[in-house]
């Protein structure tokens, strides 16, 4: 089970190492994370969250993830993660 945080850490995360490095979680190629899940995911929150972003693939919901991204513009991500969270919170 995943917590709302999660997706928007998938939505607005880099990878912080490897061959994808840099890019945001979510946008991770499946047949990386799948080779991930063959080798062994990384330890901790960012393994947890390779395998969040591994089942949203295989079940097609990619989809659900790609609004909370942030845009190119500069906006503070701070104040848009609160503002989602506090959107989800009044719903």
């Amino acid at each position: 089970m995943f917590e709302k945080e999660d997706l928007l850490r998938l939505a607005r995360m880099p990878m912080p190492f490897g061959k994808y490095k840099g890019r945001v979680l979510i946008d991770l190629p499946e047949e990386y994370l799948l080779w991930f899940s063959k080798k062994g995911m990384p330890k901790g929150d960012l393994g947890r969250l390779l395998q969040i972003a591994l089942e949203l693939h295989v079940n097609g919901l990619v989809s659900v993830v790609q609004p909370l991204k942030l845009p190119e513009s500069n906006t503070n991500p701070r104040e848009t993660v609160h503002r989602f969270l506090h959107d989800e919170e009044s719903r």
